[in-house]
């Protein structure tokens, strides 16, 4: 008896804990690097915060007036909603795992059997009983990056809503065939690392994707950049969190509450991929380190073409319309 009511109350601590920091991409990417902070051993929630600040900023791109004037009202409503679904996803499938942890070492014993009453995967189980015993940091954040993209396989690659408003459409096919999106690692210089996304809803692409940013984020020559820079930047969603760093002469973009109101989410049952699908040999190789801080340059190479080709084709437009 004694023991089912602690178990109803830690459900209960996660339970509101989670939901109280689900609110926004903002409160998200604060509370995974307000844990890393604590736990630094967890190196998946440093890798977390970084990807999640990056969805902010592909949220607040929309704002921007090339993509205002290229894309329709829907057409940037369903991206938004993209990115919001899966941000929201990952993180009630993953908080509750890190509150999970935070407790088993308050109370110095492993607590990961009330991992089952919060749906998480039963690999994910398996895996953090044997990183207490066994403290192998560098598994820990590659089972964590394998369970989040299986999470979100089925509610948001092949829902079928996701799949033929978005996926299918040719703002993500161009998007995809000029490689335009890319998720930036941060520095307070003019150096931005990082890897571009392609194919995104290939589910093996995404997990390598996320292989190959850790091992980017924890070199010995990126990390103390990108540490700093987490630790010194508030997360507004903006891309002028670092941009005013690169001397760019860009719009800026506008802060994401400023843009977003709260989204409610309804969440769905949610099967246990780990059962029904296993883990693919391929998923486990290592991801050979490829730093490079060129991307920076083409990215926004890339970028300047887009402001290019949207002032040319607006003035066109425009000319039509007075002759």
């Amino acid at each position: 008896m004694c023991n089912d009511l602690l178990s109803r109350s830690y459900i209960h601590y996660i339970t509101n804990k989670t939901k109280e920091h689900n609110r926004d991409n903002i409160s998200r990417t604060k509370a995974y690097f307000s844990f890393y902070l604590q736990y630094p051993e967890i190196k998946w929630a440093f890798l977390a915060s970084i990807v999640s600040r990056n969805a902010g900023w592909n949220m607040t791109d929309l704002g921007l007036e090339p993509f205002r004037y290229l894309l329709g009202t829907k057409e940037r409503q369903r991206l938004f909603i993209t990115y919001e679904r899966a941000n929201w996803l990952i993180f009630s499938d993953a908080f509750p795992q890190l509150l999970i942890y935070q407790l088993s070492r308050q109370y110095n014993k492993p607590l990961f059997h009330l991992l089952s009453s919060f749906k998480v995967s039963t690999y994910m189980v398996k895996e953090w009983f044997h990183f207490w015993k066994h403290l192998d940091e560098d598994r820990l954040v590659q089972a964590l990056i394998i369970n989040e993209q299986n999470v979100i396989q089925a509610p948001v690659i092949k829902q079928s809503f996701f799949k033929q408003r978005v996926f299918c459409q040719p703002p993500y096919l161009w998007q995809n065939l000029l490689m335009m999106n890319a998720v930036l690692i941060p520095t307070m210089s003019q150096q931005l690392f990082g890897c571009y996304v392609h194919n995104f809803t290939n589910l093996t692409n995404r997990i390598e994707l996320g292989k190959k940013l850790a091992s980017i984020i924890f070199s010995p020559t990126v990390y103390n950049q990108t540490y700093e820079f987490a630790k010194c930047i508030e997360h507004t969603g903006s891309r002028y969190d670092y941009e005013r760093f690169l001397h760019l002469s860009m719009p800026r973009a506008p802060y994401l509450r400023m843009m977003y109101p709260i989204i409610t989410h309804r969440d769905t049952i949610r099967k246990d991929w780990y059962k029904s699908g296993g883990i693919k040999r391929k998923w486990l190789r290592n991801q050979p380190v490829n730093i490079s801080s060129k991307i920076g340059k083409t990215f926004y190479q890339k970028r300047q073409f887009m402001y290019v080709y949207f002032h040319v084709k607006r003035a066109i437009t425009m000319k039509n319309h007075f002759s």
